[in-house]
């Protein structure tokens, strides 16, 4: 069986939704939906939509990605007395107990205006103030194995990683994409038992 690469998997960089870092946060969202709808429409092979926008800079040049998690964390901005948003992204509720998540609702008034009211003001907020700016972590080279790029998503806990070549971003590879192959590589290698056993 051919090795796969990370190049097999990537969803090519042209294909992605991209926004500028000076757009605003409802022009990501809006972005991202028209994305997913044209995604879904084109293609037969992968079954799932994006989760993400890229984030250009002026040049045209990848600087950071904007997740739906970045999205609805940015609606609000007490997060950010909590903690780093950039940090709180590649933390995890492990080990916390669910009085304990209360509790953080309730003692730092978080949501404490209705959700409508945080999106109003969250709509003039600037792409750049809640996107994700990848660290060295979060790239995989293209033609880097599959392996190589699977120890990666484990080990940052990431849902993506950007993919180069040259020093320039080509793709996206993609946690679910990656998922889908191992899940159809597992049923593949099922081993059933011998008869009579």
């Amino acid at each position: 069986m051919k090795s796969v690469s990370v190049q097999d998997l990537m969803i090519p960089l042209h294909e992605y939704a991209t926004v500028h870092e000076e757009d605003l946060l409802h022009q990501a969202v809006h972005a991202l939906e028209q994305a997913q709808k044209n995604f879904l429409a084109a293609s037969k092979e992968r079954r799932y939509p994006h989760r993400a926008v890229l984030v250009v800079s002026q040049d045209e040049e990848v600087v950071g990605k904007l997740s739906q998690l970045d999205i609805l964390r940015s609606l609000e901005p007490k997060y950010d007395q909590l903690v780093d948003s950039r940090a709180m992204n590649r933390t995890t509720t492990s080990g916390f107990s669910l009085s304990f998540l209360r509790s953080m609702v309730s003692d730092y008034g978080l949501f404490d205006r209705p959700l409508v009211d945080l999106c109003r003001k969250a709509a003039s907020i600037k792409v750049k103030d809640c996107m994700l700016t990848p660290d060295t972590g979060e790239f995989v080279h293209v033609d880097d194995t599959l392996e190589f790029g699977v120890h990666q998503l484990i080990v940052g806990q990431h849902q993506s990683l950007l993919v180069l070549e040259k020093k320039r971003i080509v793709g996206i590879l993609r946690l679910v994409d990656v998922f889908h192959q191992i899940a159809e590589l597992l049923q593949s290698c099922a081993i059933t038992p011998p008869q009579g056993e």
